[in-house]
């Protein structure tokens, strides 16, 4: 009779490098021994589904200086784990390191240094932007906390209203090009994951920040840990800001207030891995003329809940991860700030649940993944979606919920992944069935292949395709200068990729081409020949196809320049679009006809002293399209460019630093009716301690 042993691992015996980056792909699920380095550095090697950020090995330890670093295991475009060396799409990823050297405040900020994302802010410090990848709208990606989606089907406005703190962030990770297969409905244009992690260790972090145009916050976070296999963390903040710009009455109307508290633990054995995580935000901010030239005395408010618990088997021959979710967007939107006589206020709720269940199994051909996922999306409003059978009240006032909509999107995916020693190949499909307008399954398909040509070089290529639905705001709000299409058709999108990848000692880089081809593209277009009688309409565009160019290089400048320690990286990447659609005379668009064509980011980092870091950035931007700006000119969007930079004083338990942006004080605008302000500093302090 044969009895199954649950706590025996295989073993592998380590005994020399094999001069592959992916090397380390045989070792998952395994014990590993590791027999012939001198320091051993690699500890432990895992693939926990969402980001597993290993140590890499220095060079310095191995006896043998010219065998290559090894890839850390990441997230990669594919519904399996994979090792980083075998991946056959390219993430972008900002790390720890870079998040805290960046002078940001938000994660809508650290965005704005990566190339081939566009991040159009209406506010700074994270109060309102909207960010786009690779040409799209704020629409057309999918955003992720720890690998849950939460994305509000209301609006994209506001999608980067998140309750985690830029210190609690390990890596956001950032995918170009359509990304069905791996994470659904929405993600037409790309996906950014960002990964927060609670701290191994008992301790916390307090933070105090401080500025111009009255900005101060403080935050800080508290984290439990067990010696055995748990681990909690909790934290909180608080911001506000009086803003620069007035309105004709005089008011400062782009003001800021808001806070966020966020929970997260997990419980980690050999056996299982179990996450969870409980967020909250709050917050409002004088809008000006963010959504129409027509006022400038708006004002929004949103308040978010977020919940998810998700599980993973480290053991047997199928691997499970369930996840289950729940999201809650309140938002109040008044068209004139305080005066609903004028304009009622837009009062709005959605309620986002999802259950899905992913898995995979090795066998004799490779890797196979499927996935199941349920997403239900509810809406009440006073203004979106068609009369419910019962009013509910909206809580703290004297109007009622009138009108909502409730849809579901169920999908299937189903990949295999070819792994040789130097080939991957990854394909598969998703199938989408949406209960909105009695949307049929529908087959989204696509495929990934890379090859290492040597130990430095890489190629990879690819084909994908996605959908989005419409969201609520584009199918309903008909109000103030606004006429919605309720039969508006999903969006969809197919693209080919292909490019090749450096990893070298002290040096690395990037360089991709993309071919995207949208149909039934949804925007808002305004016909400026109807003069006062234009309004801002929602439609499908027939199509736009979008060429792109990516390019990158990151330089370790210590590796490169051992004899000196006072340069430390170097980074610059450029980004190029061309879209071609047809445009007719008069015809104004909001968001679809207006891409960043060039975009251009660098940065360097400098040990001024030890423990005195200079890191400076700049960016430089050229916006296709147009805009009609307050006193009805008809205006072009000008290039403009930006410097900024933090300088830090960074101890074991403590750090001082001083940020400035826009150093040089440009005139720019990301959206034609808000001017942004000039140049600004701020300054901040951090303790961390231990217990």
């Amino acid at each position: 009779m044969y009895k199954t042993v649950f706590n025996k691992r295989e073993r592998f015996v380590f005994t020399h490098f094999g001069r592959k980056g992916y090397s380390l792909f045989s070792c998952l699920g395994r014990e590993v021994l590791i027999g012939t380095l001198s320091v051993a550095t690699l500890t432990y090697a895992k693939a926990d589904g969402i980001s597993t950020d290993l140590d890499k090995v220095d060079s310095v330890a191995v006896a043998n200086e010219k065998d290559v670093l090894l890839d850390e295991v990441d997230v990669t475009a594919s519904r399996a784990p994979l090792a980083g060396g075998q991946a056959a799409r390219i993430v972008q990823v900002l790390d720890r390191a870079a998040i805290a050297a960046a002078p940001a405040q938000s994660v809508n900020d650290l965005l704005k240094y990566i190339a081939g994302v566009d991040v159009r802010q209406r506010l700074p410090m994270g109060a309102q932007t909207d960010v786009s990848v690779r040409g799209g709208t704020s629409e057309h990606i999918v955003i992720l906390l720890n690998g849950i989606n939460i994305c509000d089907p209301q609006s994209g406005h506001n999608a980067f209203d998140l309750p985690v703190d830029l210190s609690e962030i390990e890596r956001i990770e950032i995918l170009g090009g359509p990304a069905g297969r791996v994470y659904g409905v929405s993600s037409l244009v790309g996906a950014i994951n960002i990964i927060t992690q609670p701290s191994k260790h008992s301790g916390g972090e307090l933070r105090a920040e401080g500025g111009s145009f009255g900005y101060a916050s403080a935050g800080g976070h508290l984290s439990l840990a067990s010696k055995a296999h748990w681990s909690n963390q909790v934290s909180g903040s608080y911001s506000r800001s009086d803003g620069w710009l007035r309105s004709k009455a005089g008011h400062l109307n782009t003001d800021y207030e808001g806070g966020k508290a966020f929970y997260q633990g997990r419980y980690d054995d050999e056996h299982l891995w179990v996450g969870w995580h409980a967020g909250f935000t709050s917050k409002g901010w004088g809008s000006n003329t963010s959504y129409s030239p027509k006022s400038d005395e708006q004002y929004e408010h949103t308040e978010k809940y977020f919940t998810a618990l998700q599980a993973q088997t480290k053991q047997g021959s199928f691997r499970f991860r369930p996840a289950i979710y729940w999201n809650r967007n309140i938002d109040r939107y008044e068209f004139f700030r305080g005066n609903s006589s004028k304009s009622k206020f837009n009062y709005n709720r959605t309620d986002v649940f999802g259950l899905s269940l992913t898995g995979w199994f090795d066998w004799l051909l490779g890797r196979t993944a499927f996935c199941a996922d349920v997403r239900n999306e509810d809406l009440v409003s006073g203004n979106l979606g068609e009369p419910l059978d019962q009013p509910i009240h909206i809580h703290g006032t004297d109007r009622d919920y009138t009108l909502g909509l409730n849809r579901s999107n169920l999908s299937f995916s189903l990949e295999h992944n070819v792994l040789l020693d130097d080939f991957t190949l990854s394909a598969g499909f998703t199938a989408v069935k949406n209960t909105w307008n009695e949307m049929p399954f529908k087959l989204y398909p696509g495929v990934d292949a890379s090859y290492r040509i040597n130990r430095s070089w890489k190629v990879f290529a690819s084909y994908n395709m996605s959908l989005r639905m419409p969201s609520f705001t584009e199918l309903y709000y008909t109000k103030d200068g606004h006429q919605a299409d309720k039969f508006l058709k999903p969006e969809e999108m197919s693209a080919v990729e292909g490019g090749v990848k450096y990893q070298g000692q002290g040096i690395s880089g990037t360089l991709s081409v993309y071919y995207h081809h949208g149909t039934n593209m949804i925007d808002w277009i305004m016909d400026t020949s109807l003069g006062e009688e234009a309004v801002w309409t929602s439609v499908n565009h027939t199509k736009i196809n979008s060429t792109g160019v990516e390019a990158a290089l990151q330089a370790d400048l210590y590796r490169l320049l051992p004899m000196q320690r006072v340069l430390r990286s170097l980074h610059v990447a450029y980004s190029y679009i061309d879209q071609d659609q047809d445009r007719e005379p008069g015809i104004q668009s909001l968001y679809a006809l207006e891409y960043l064509r060039h975009k251009l980011v660098a940065g360097l980092g400098v040990n001024i002293l030890p423990c005195l870091q200079l890191d400076v950035n700049y960016r430089y931007q050229y916006r296709m399209g147009s805009y009609t700006d307050v006193e009805g000119a008809h205006c072009n969007y000008k290039p403009y460019s930006l410097v900024d930079a933090r300088l830090t004083w960074d101890r074991s338990k403590y750090s001082v630093y001083v940020e400035a942006n826009n150093i040089f004080d440009a005139d720019y605008v990301d959206y034609g009716n808000v001017p942004q302000p000039g140049a600004w500093i701020m300054a901040g302090a951090k303790w961390k301690f231990d217990f």
